[in-house]
Order: structure tokens, then C-alpha cells, then sequence
């Protein structure tokens, strides 16, 4: 199944008063100097493929001096046709339309229009701490089940309400009602976060083969790549580990053991990537990461995920840039490039920033 962002709209969006560009279903090179706008491009699809580029704000998202900020696209889905739209407001609630129809759930973006971003920033996430795993298995989780995003949701949610309740009664001694509401929550914690913690053991399990053979595609060379999710509680269970941490808990204000406080550690031949590894292998393991994961999720979905490749080879060697290009799945790719793109790339479009207007070169 092929999935095909045809037209693209934008209007007081970012740096943008009005963009309106038809997109082939093969790569397209989008170039200009730094500070054009290029990376709004590529934010746009992402925001309305329920994604994040940058963790922006919706003010940040709205043209200065606008009120608000519209993004349309058209799209096909195999024999389905998609009009997804998305109106930003500096001021009250925005809204979000898929084919002509509220969207109420995140997962109804995810399952329509998915997307795969590579940025300059994805370093981080072999040399970053924990936070930043936690974050690429679980958007994996979600690219391989929408419907997991659910989960996900649950878990932040119910993190919250019992970081609130901890906070408010940190320093003193908590009364009856305080610790039977803090049972609620730990029951709710713990069926949602071990959920969400199966979920993502299952998708380290399908991505990880991947993982391996996308190294060496892209690093040219062999290396035994492995990956642990380590829990933060004990093999007893969620439950029996929030009682055991109750106390410290308390005292401290905040949940200290939960899938918030998981981790997931690479090796690279068999040493801890994130110490151990180069620099250039740590490159090339981040980039495997994400690419393994377009992998699984295009395997297990039938449908390959739009590629968004911001910038991604000026970060790059020669060498590696050539492999990355020479390995992309097959489908849509847009890639961003404040410098001409090397030899090995052949765009089917080749358009340009300027002042806030693109064109095609």
C-alpha cells in the first residue's frame, strides 16, 4: 500500500503568509540558506500526522501578528482519499479535521498519515539520557499500534494526578482520604505502566534485528548490536515496588519508580554505546534507530511512513550521507539542505526558500 502527500497548504504558518506546493510521490528536495523557513515545511507534515518536529508550542507555530495559523494537506492512502486540515490559535482552542471531520483521538492522525523524522538533534538520542529512549520506543510503539497511544496517554495522565496528590501533601503527614486516593492511583499506575512497559519490550523485540542490519547498511561494517529495557521496579512487579517507595514518595513529592523512569541501553560489541562508542558510530547507530523503526512499522502496517529528513546530511561524512541516501526505504521522502545535496541523491522536485516563498528551482 502506498501512502502519498500530493498538495500541501500553509497559511500564517511560522514564517509562512501562504505556501501552496503539489508534492511527488517520490523525494523532494527542499534548499535554502539558513533561516529560510525549511524546517517548517517538514514541521507542518509532521503536526498533521499528529507528530512533533521541534516540541513547539501552538503560539510558536502562528505566524508574528496572526491570530492564527491553518495547515492543509491532501493525501492518498492506498485507495483512500485524505483531507486533513489543522487550524492553530494563538488565542482559545485550535481544531484539527480529517476528511471534513473532528478529530478526537490522536490515533486517527497516526493511523492516517505517519511519518518518520530524522533530525540533526537525533544524537541525542544514544548520547542523551534515558528521557530521550523512553521517547523514540514509544512513539515505535505507537508507528506499530496507534490504538498504543492510548496507553501512553494513560500513563502520563495518571503520572500527573499522583504527582499532584504526592506534592500536596509533601512535608506533612498524609491523612486516611489522601492515602486511599493514592491507592486508586497506584492500582491505576500500575496496570497502565506495566501495559505500557510489555508494549514496549514487544517493539524492542521486532526492531532490534532491524537495528543491526540498518548499522551496517549505513556504517558499512559489522557489529553486534544489542538493546535492554530495564525497568525501574523490581521483578516483583510495579505494585510491590510503588508500596516499597511510598515513603520516599511521599517525602520527595514525586513518582520515583514507574515506566517514566525506564530506560532502554544500546551496546555496540558488546560495550554501552552511549560511553563507549564513537562518535561516527554513535551517528550511525542513531540514524539505524530510526531507520529500523520505519522498517518494522512499514513491515507490520503494509505502508511506509513519509520520510522527513531535516538537514540530516550536512551532520553527515561523505561516506555516511552516500549510505543513508543509498539505503531510504522505498515511498515519499521530503529532505531539507542548506547546501547542494551530494552526488547520490536524485530528487523527483527540487524547490527553494526565500523569504518566506517557495519555488521551484
Amino acid at each position: 500500500m502506498s501512502l502519498h502527500l500530493s498538495h500541501l497548504w500553509l497559511n500564517d504558518y511560522r514564517s509562512y503568509s501562504a505556501v501552496d506546493v503539489e508534492l511527488p510521490a517520490g523525494t523532494t528536495a527542499v534548499l535554502g540558506s539558513n533561516g529560510q523557513g525549511k524546517t517548517n515545511l517538514l514541521e507542518a507534515i509532521a503536526h498533521l500526522a499528529g507528530g512533533s518536529l521541534r516540541g513547539a508550542t501552538t503560539e510558536a507555530m502562528v505566524r508574528v501578528g496572526a491570530e492564527r495559523a491553518v495547515v492543509r494537506a491532501e493525501a492518498t492512502r492506498g485507495n483512500r482519499a485524505l483531507l486533513i486540515e489543522a487550524e492553530l490559535a494563538t488565542r482559545g482552542r485550535g481544531r484539527m479535521q480529517l476528511n471534513r471531520q473532528p478529530v478526537k483521538r490522536r490515533s486517527d492522525l497516526l493511523e492516517a498519515l505517519s511519518v518518520t523524522i530524522f533530525s540533526p538533534e537525533d544524537l541525542i538520542l544514544v548520547k542523551g539520557g534515558p528521557g530521550e529512549r523512553r521517547s523514540w520506543i514509544d512513539d515505535a510503539v505507537v508507528g506499530l499500534d496507534p490504538h498504543a497511544d492510548g496507553v501512553r496517554s494513560d500513563v502520563e495522565r495518571i503520572l500527573k494526578q499522583r504527582n499532584a496528590l504526592l506534592k500536596s501533601v509533601r512535608g506533612r503527614k498524609p491523612d486516611e482520604s489522601a492515602l486511599l486516593t493514592l491507592d486508586v492511583w497506584d492500582d491505576r499506575l500500575t496496570k497502565a505502566g506495566e501495559s505500557l512497559a510489555d508494549h514496549r519490550r514487544a517493539a524492542l523485540d521486532q526492531i532490534t534485528p532491524r537495528i543491526a542490519v540498518a548499522y551496517h547498511d549505513l556504517a558499512g561494517r559489522e557489529l553486534p548490536v544489542d538493546t535492554t529495557y530495564q525497568a525501574s521496579w523490581a521483578a516483583e512487579g510495579l505494585a510491590a515496588s510503588l508500596a516499597a517507595a511510598r515513603d520516599d514518595d511521599l517525602r520527595r513529592g514525586v513518582t520515583t519508580v514507574g515506566p517514566h523512569r525506564d530506560e532502554v541501553a544500546f551496546a555496540l560489541d558488546d560495550l554501552p554505546a552511549r560511553t563507549h562508542a564513537s562518535q561516527g558510530e554513535q551517528r550511525s547507530l542513531a540514524l539505524a534507530m530510526r531507520l529500523a523503526v520505519h522498517r518494522a512499522v512499514t513491515d507490520a502496517r503494509g505502508v511506509s511512513p513519509i520520510l522527513l529528513l531535516d538537514d540530516v546530511l550536512s551532520e553527515l561524512d561523505d561516506d555516511r550521507a552516500a549510505a543513508l541516501l543509498a539505503n531510504l526505504p522505498t515511498g515519499q521522502a521530503l529532505l531539507t539542505s542548506a547546501t547542494a545535496l551530494p552526488t547520490p541523491a536524485e530528487p523527483d522536485l527540487v524547490v527553494e526558500v526565500v523569504d518566506g516563498t517557495v519555488r521551484e528551482r
